[in-house]
């Protein structure tokens, strides 16, 4: 098979459909950029998980004199120095407990300010309002029930309550939203390989009189169909092209540069290069495969060689 030949059809058939190709450009790019964007996404999601999941803690909130006159846990009054001194050595013979440290009323008291000293309820609340706790950082975040089921409902605790569970709500709405990108990268990928069909069906109605001659002559099948099949790699290529750069821009401006959010959002661990990087092989090979093999099978049938 002669390259020249090949190369030469290949412009031909992408010159003769150059709006449908410009579709099929433009679908591949905004699918296979939703494709990367979603991959992206569940790193930084995992990533956020390892980060976040290995620093939060579970709190033992012990019973005060206002929770004894109001909380149902607490009837059996505040929590006595005993009850402190039990809990506590209980949950340092626990051996998923990896440290415990104590937060009294005061130092309670004194975070409340810094975090809600602006809200009208700081104004009116005392140090002994606040409630003693344990915090507990465990060697498994997941083994959270382990601490719930030792000491809910214990003489002296009015709580225990686990930070992971706000964690968990805010990755499940993180991964809702990488699913609808997916769902939206799915339609983008029928979108295109409907046009890859069309424009491969086009290019050879287009050229059915050059295809009748070389069945004529004795060419071969691959032969005849190779130039479609690369012309819809080649769009396909290029729009991958084209979501690859979407990925880098947007990797550049939203977390480098532009919005900075790297630089805003200090308490996120954001992914890095190398995430990014490892994607666009995936996308360049994706894009180039995807059309290749729409045209192949759009060819078998309407394509009579």
């Amino acid at each position: 098979m002669r390259a020249q030949f090949v190369l030469s059809e290949i412009g031909v058939g992408l010159r003769r459909n150059l709006t449908m190709t410009f579709a099929v450009i433009v679908s591949v790019a905004l699918s296979l950029a939703l494709f990367g964007g979603s991959l992206l996404m569940s790193d930084q999601v995992n990533t956020m998980k390892g980060y976040w999941y290995d620093k939060v803690n579970v709190s033992v909130f012990l019973c005060n004199k206002s929770d004894a006159e109001s909380d149902p846990n607490c009837a059996k009054g505040a929590v006595t120095k005993d009850q402190k001194d039990q809990i506590l050595g209980d949950l340092k013979k626990m051996s998923v407990v990896d440290t415990v440290s104590y937060e009294s009323q005061d130092a309670a008291y004194k975070h409340y300010k810094e975090q809600f000293g602006d809200s009208p309820l700081a104004s009116s609340l005392t140090p002994d309002q606040m409630q003693e706790s344990y915090r507990i950082k465990l060697k498994d975040p997941e083994k959270y029930q382990v601490i719930a089921t030792a000491f809910d409902g214990r003489d002296g605790v009015q709580s225990v309550q686990d930070q992971k569970g706000i964690l968990d709500n805010l990755f499940g709405l993180l991964n809702g939203m990488n699913w609808a990108a997916r769902a939206v990268m799915a339609l983008m990928l029928v979108v295109a390989l409907m046009l890859i069909v069309n424009t491969v069906r086009v290019s050879a109605f287009s050229r059915r009189r050059e295809t009748g001659i070389m069945r004529l002559v004795g060419a071969s099948g691959f032969y005849i169909q190779a130039p479609f099949i690369m012309e819809a790699a080649v769009a396909g290529l290029i729009g991958g092209a084209v979501a690859c750069g979407f990925l880098v821009v947007a990797r550049y401006f939203i977390i480098d540069h532009g919005l900075a959010l790297s630089e805003k959002l200090n308490l996120i661990n954001f992914i890095g290069w190398d995430a990014v990087l490892t994607k666009l092989p995936l996308i360049l090979a994706t894009s180039l495969l995807m059309p290749a093999l729409a045209a192949f099978f759009a060819l078998r049938k309407y394509l009579k060689v």
